[in-house]
């Protein structure tokens, strides 16, 4: 495995030394993974631009892609990140659970898309076309479809970047999920 670490402030660019300082006024640190982007001196404001630009998708629908992709991807880092901001977006651990295997029972319109992310993540892009149609008709939009497509490929990055480097996990570790 590779020896990547997450850098510290000292061991960055002035310009990641200043994200890392906006990081840590906002989130009270600096997340492990995007000390990693760090190394590049223009991937972490390059990736948080990206992941911060505006959408037509929710801060609740964004986690649902983000659960989803990120269990497809089997990214540990991502997990447990997103599970601790699911809840912060109003999740249960039951719900984040089911999320993350592509459903929501408890909603059709999340479950739709649960499923969309899931089913374009495991087919690398190519969508199975039923899954599009019942997208669109729990109430989304081709909007919504590209916005969902964006972020599939945005936290994919995240999630490559973990299983690469296999920096630590600093959230608290996401439950397993046993799949059938």
């Amino acid at each position: 495995m590779s020896d990547f670490r997450p850098l510290k402030r000292e061991e960055v660019s002035e310009a990641n030394q200043a994200i890392f300082d906006n990081l840590e006024k906002a989130l009270g640190f600096v997340p492990n993974l995007y000390a990693t982007y760090a190394y590049s001196n223009n991937a972490l404001a390059n990736y948080l631009n990206f992941a911060n630009a505006k959408t037509s998708l929710t801060a609740k629908q964004k986690e649902v892609v983000n659960l989803a992709v990120s269990q497809v991807n089997n990214c540990a880092y991502c997990l447990a990140a997103h599970t601790a901001i699911g809840k912060m977006n109003g999740f249960t651990e039951e719900q984040i659970l089911e999320l993350r295997a592509g459903g929501a029972s408890f909603d059709s319109k999340l479950d739709a898309l649960a499923a969309l992310a899931k089913n374009v993540t495991e087919n690398r892009g190519a969508a199975n076309q039923v899954i599009v149609e019942n997208f669109l008709a729990a109430g989304f939009t081709k909007e919504n479809l590209i916005d969902t497509l964006v972020l599939v490929g945005d936290k994919t990055i995240s999630n490559y970047i973990h299983s690469t480097t296999q920096v630590p996990v600093d959230f608290p570790e996401a439950q397993f999920l046993v799949t059938v």
